[in-house]
């Protein structure tokens, strides 16, 4: 046990050390995890789970759309002594297409409902082209600061993926405590905002297990960040909220055993989410200090100098992301009169000035 963590998915743990897919197992409550690879990503793999019910099987996040991760899927299926033809629910945590993007192909083989919160299904990109997000994309990060090779680079027609323009809306909305409309077992949605708009885990206190998505992983934190193209709540602060609420819960009802959709299952919920919260309040001190220091810097300028997993200059594609997060953590220390943002991270700078700057309060 390390810092109140317990793994207990001890065969995950290994297979993720050695770099190679875990098994498919089956867990609790007659559960099963079956592991769907991620095409070029570090992540690896998503974790889908399969829930049996009475009336047949749900998929929560069935994965990356891929001929490998439907091939994956449908193995993990078989071992579960089931047929896609025997799925009648998909459940999405929430839309990254690692989680959301073979919830299309798999509604389409079994005629299964698809299901996420209402504030996920707001913001699934519409279909069409891509030239209004990418200018959009574009101006923000020259109102951030970013040069403009580094915008050609990050928004260019390369940038552009198709799999993202065609995701699969869903049929079912599930709010916070819905239960999902299944027989023979209560599972329900718990909203846990943060990661995105509308990302949900999924509880059942009988099993007491937690379906955490993206939200509570063992090892990682998930990217919270703010662009134009999501919502504007506060992203950082519904994130640490949520985590009080899954720390709550996972005291209330002694202690449950997390499913997450990546690395491995552990228990220790609650400890973890501390540790989360306390991740975040070290970052934003960093923030913070980086701002004293520098007088009165850009938004790419700070982003360029936290620390992220790997120099900066090897972040590649994920600079999008990495602002994204530095925009949410300015986002919440401005909102606590800790910074002063001279124009709006999400929306650029103000008029006559070139980019957006942020500066510490004295």
């Amino acid at each position: 046990m390390t810092g109140g963590v317990e793994v207990v998915g001890t065969a995950q743990q290994q297979a993720w050390m050695a770099r190679v897919l875990p098994p498919v197992e089956r867990l609790e409550a007659g559960m099963w995890s079956v592991p769907v690879p991620i095409p070029d990503n570090p992540l690896r793999y998503t974790l889908a789970y399969l829930i049996p019910a009475d009336d047949g099987v749900v998929v929560v996040d069935p994965g990356w759309d891929s001929p490998e991760g439907w091939s994956a899927l449908e193995a993990g299926l078989t071992a579960a002594g089931a047929r896609a033809e025997d799925v009648v629910g998909i459940v999405a945590t929430h839309i990254h297409p690692d989680h959301h993007g073979l919830s299309g192909r798999l509604a389409e083989r079994s005629g299964a409902w698809i299901a996420m919160h209402p504030e996920e299904a707001a913001t699934l990109p519409e279909r069409g082209s891509p030239v209004g997000r990418s200018d959009t994309m574009a101006g923000w990060l020259c109102g951030c600061g970013a040069s403009e090779p580094e915008i050609d680079e990050l928004t260019g027609p390369q940038a552009w993926r198709a799999d993202l323009e065609h995701m699969a809306r869903p049929d079912v909305l599930l709010a916070d405590g819905d239960p999902l409309p299944i027989t023979g077992r209560r599972v329900t949605a718990v909203w846990t905002p943060g990661h995105t708009p509308g990302h949900i885990c999924l509880l059942e206190t009988d099993a007491r297990v937690m379906l955490t998505g993206d939200h509570v992983l063992p090892r990682i934190t998930p990217n919270i960040g703010m662009t134009p193209h999501q919502s504007d709540s506060p992203a950082l602060a519904t994130f640490l909220d949520s985590l009080d609420k899954v720390a709550r819960q996972d005291e209330e009802l002694g202690g449950l055993t997390a499913l997450p959709a990546h690395e491995y299952r552990f228990r220790g919920l609650a400890a973890r989410a501390r540790a989360l919260q306390a991740h975040h309040a070290e970052r934003c001190a960093e923030l913070l200090d980086i701002v004293r220091e520098a007088g009165r810097p850009t938004m790419w300028e700070v982003t360029a100098k936290l620390t992220w997993s790997r120099p900066w200059d090897e972040v590649g594609r994920m600079r999008i992301g990495a602002l994204a997060e530095t925009a949410s953590h300015v986002r919440y220390l401005a909102d606590r009169g800790l910074l002063v943002c001279d124009g709006d991270p999400l929306m650029g700078a103000p008029q006559g000035d070139e980019t957006v700057t942020v500066r510490a309060v004295a």
